[in-house]
């Protein structure tokens, strides 16, 4: 599975709604853009497919913006590359309807592959990628002038 932009930009905006998240504040597609250095035509895009899917909530008006709209352990990644790149369905191949049994073994192989991946996907929420955040941020060390 290759990590498209914008599936990075999608988790990457994710995060930074989720750290403003306790505050209850919610953010503008500007604010996250600028701060993420994300392209904000892009990031409306993307909000608008994590909205249809129910992972981000909208307020409008002067102090509106986007919210998770679950908590973060309840959002795993597979939500988010499906909401992204679509449910990536597939259809099982009919071993009868193989040519070979080289090619049945090849394709039977690749659909265990990518079973493993779509219940890797399912095990990590955005809590982990938000723990893993935050270790990061705390380790790095502060250089003072």
């Amino acid at each position: 599975m290759e990590l498209s932009s914008r599936l990075e930009y999608a988790l990457v905006a994710l995060l930074e709604i989720a750290k403003h998240q306790a505050q209850g504040k919610p953010l503008k597609v500007n604010e996250i853009a600028a701060s993420q250095s994300l392209p904000e035509r892009y990031l409306d895009q993307i909000f608008t497919s994590l909205k249809r899917q129910g992972i981000l909530s909208s307020q409008r008006g002067m102090k509106g913006g986007y919210l998770l709209a679950r908590e973060l352990w309840q959002i795993t990644l597979l939500d988010v590359v499906i909401a992204i790149e679509g449910s990536g369905d597939r259809k099982k191949v009919d071993p009868t309807s193989s040519n070979t049994l080289e090619k049945t073994v090849v394709v039977q192989t690749f659909e265990g592959i990518q079973d493993s991946v779509h219940d890797l996907l399912k095990s990590y929420t955005l809590q982990d990628l938000a723990k893993t955040l935050e270790t990061q941020r705390q380790s790095s060390p502060m250089y003072y002038i």
